[in-house]
């Protein structure tokens, strides 16, 4: 089906279903057993507040579009123009090209050119597989040009406890930090705090009643699979996890280390819900193109690889 997303992907296993949108490549649908795990819209309209998209080469804001590589001035364009930023990066008006897949997964591709503000062209994949037990993501990026260039990666999930109202929710994130932010801007404001003995602590989950969130988290600590009888400290397989959870059930974000930070941030303003949340994994802060906070550099005919992922929870 051919929609305003371009083409609909859908992919199955067992319980759990995706539907992958063509243009941007964002997830558009995730649930297990018919019960949501993502916020979604209807394939014919645009993703409403960027749900489900892909934020590269760079996620969330940079300052007036502007930031410097090599030396030389680059100029993004305002794509925030009531906030004077650049928001969000270059990937989400894209026609992604199904490259390979199956009933259970689809890979989509996509190029980023040199233009102005972006000076090194970069290829990027994204993979999408469903299984048992839930949804697994894994993006890589390459550098198609001759000259070294930071970048960083960041995804925009609208996630569900099911359908549990988010005020009847509990949040908990691995993140041991909080970096400020001005409120008109939503830019760095100073250095990042730890979050010990605030209301911004949510490593042993606070309840989401009442709470309002537009911040990014960082210091997210990895940790073992809980469900995993075998697992344990040091044994390879520590994720970044975050869970939401409900009455009936919640879900689990879970992210390779490399996404050291996570984007909170909840409306009352999505199509047809009361309130939402976005959790937002990502590689590195907003504004990160001027500060180098948390930036991957990628060398000529290097690649990077990273996954991320949604499992429900019972």
């Amino acid at each position: 089906m051919t929609t305003t997303n371009g083409q609909q992907f859908e992919i199955t296993c067992g319980p759990t279903r995706a539907v992958v949108n063509e243009v941007g490549a964002g997830l558009r649908v995730c649930e297990s057993a018919s019960v949501p795990l993502v916020e979604s819209y209807p394939a014919d309209q645009p993703p409403p507040m960027g749900a489900g998209a892909i934020l590269l080469p760079w996620p969330n804001r940079v300052d007036a579009g502007c930031w410097e590589w090599n030396g030389a001035p680059q100029q993004l364009a305002v794509t925030e123009p009531e906030r004077d930023n650049a928001i969000h990066g270059l990937v989400r008006e894209l026609t992604w090209q199904r490259i390979a897949g199956d009933s259970a997964s689809v890979t989509l591709e996509a190029r980023i050119e040199a233009q102005a503000g972006w000076p090194v062209p970069l290829q990027t994949t994204v993979r999408y597989t469903v299984d048992e037990v839930g949804l697994e993501v894994t993006h890589t990026v390459a550098n198609a040009g001759d000259q070294a260039v930071p970048f960083g990666l960041g995804v925009h999930p609208y996630v569900r406890a099911g359908h549990a109202a988010l005020d009847a929710c509990v949040l908990r994130l691995a993140a041991s930090t909080v970096q400020p932010v001005e409120p008109e801007r939503q830019l760095p404001a100073g250095p990042p705090a730890p979050v010990d003995g605030t209301d911004l602590d949510f490593r042993s989950g606070r309840p989401m009643a009442g709470v309002e969130l537009d911040l990014p988290f960082g210091g997210c600590i990895p940790s073992p699979d809980p469900t995993d009888p075998a697992g344990g400290p040091g044994d390879g397989h520590e994720r970044v996890r975050h869970t939401l959870t409900g009455p009936g059930g919640g879900i689990e974000v879970w992210a390779d280390p490399v996404f050291s930070w996570v984007q909170v941030f909840t409306s009352a303003a999505f199509p047809g819900r009361d309130r939402v949340i976005a959790v937002e994994p990502t590689t590195c802060p907003p504004n990160a193109l001027r500060s180098g906070t948390d930036l991957i550099t990628l060398e000529p005919e290097a690649t990077w690889s990273a996954s991320w992922g949604l499992r429900p929870l019972t």
